[in-house]
């Protein structure tokens, strides 16, 4: 899934993030792994890195943030997340 066919909007909101901190997260385009180049977001305090493009094992999985966020990943958006992942 790419990331502009997720509504870019959620990013810009406060977050719960695995750290247990409500944070605004940093959108970064264009970082890249071994298999390509993602559209991450980083949480400011743990500075963890998400890939919110697809499943990729050099970042930590966006839905975790899930669990604490009902509503930031619709059932298709996460279906596609998945699909499109990278190998482990």
């Amino acid at each position: 899934m790419k990331f502009n066919m997720i509504n870019q909007e959620k990013f810009q909101n406060k977050m719960l993030c695995i750290c247990n901190e409500n944070v605004l997260f940093e959108i970064i385009e264009d970082i890249e792994c071994d298999w390509g180049s993602h559209t991450v977001i980083q949480c400011p305090k743990c500075e963890e890195l998400f890939s919110v493009d697809c499943e990729c094992p050099a970042f930590q999985n966006a839905l975790k943030l899930s669990k604490s966020n009902n509503s930031l990943f619709s059932d298709f958006e996460k279906s596609e997340y998945l699909k499109n992942a990278h190998p482990k």
